[in-house]
């Protein structure tokens, strides 16, 4: 058994739409980055490619290329499930944080799971996501950004 964690923050801006796992959710920001800026889903393939020794995201997926310039981040999850696979290893379960001030996360929770679900191709149940805000505190609590923590255990 293999344990990692990964870690995401991206800026909110008017102007984007806002995509977290894999789920457009209406508001009238959203994140920037080189691709949709997902931070559950980069925070789950950070802790998964952490946990099989394969690096970061941005080794695997650089900004600087334009292959994933605007891409799909639950596209970059399918492939790092794969390169888990390659490694001989299999997802036991992943558990995430997204902290943000707004928008509220629950209605969107259980989408979020399968979509991650599906693009691991694993059981919805061995996903956990949870939201908290900051109190007011910080960059989250100010809302300028929104972030994610997850970990991964695989076997």
């Amino acid at each position: 058994m293999r344990i990692g964690n990964g870690h995401d923050v991206h800026r909110l801006v008017k102007g984007r739409k806002l995509v977290v796992g894999g789920v457009t959710i209406p508001f009238d920001k959203g994140l920037i980055g080189h691709s949709d800026a997902d931070v559950l889903v980069h925070s789950v393939c950070d802790a998964l490619l952490g946990a099989a020794g394969l690096g970061d995201i941005g080794t695997h997926f650089p900004d600087s290329s334009s292959e994933f310039k605007d891409i799909r981040s639950i596209r970059l999850l399918v492939r790092v499930r794969r390169m888990i696979i390659e490694k001989g290893y299999y997802i036991q379960n992943v558990d995430c944080t997204i902290f943000a001030e707004a928008p509220k996360f629950s209605k969107y929770r259980l989408a979020m799971e399968q979509n991650l679900a599906r693009a691991m191709e694993i059981d919805a149940e061995r996903i956990n996501i949870k939201a908290t805000t900051t109190e007011g505190l910080g960059i989250f609590g100010r809302g300028e950004g929104i972030g994610a923590m997850s970990i991964a255990l695989i076997e």
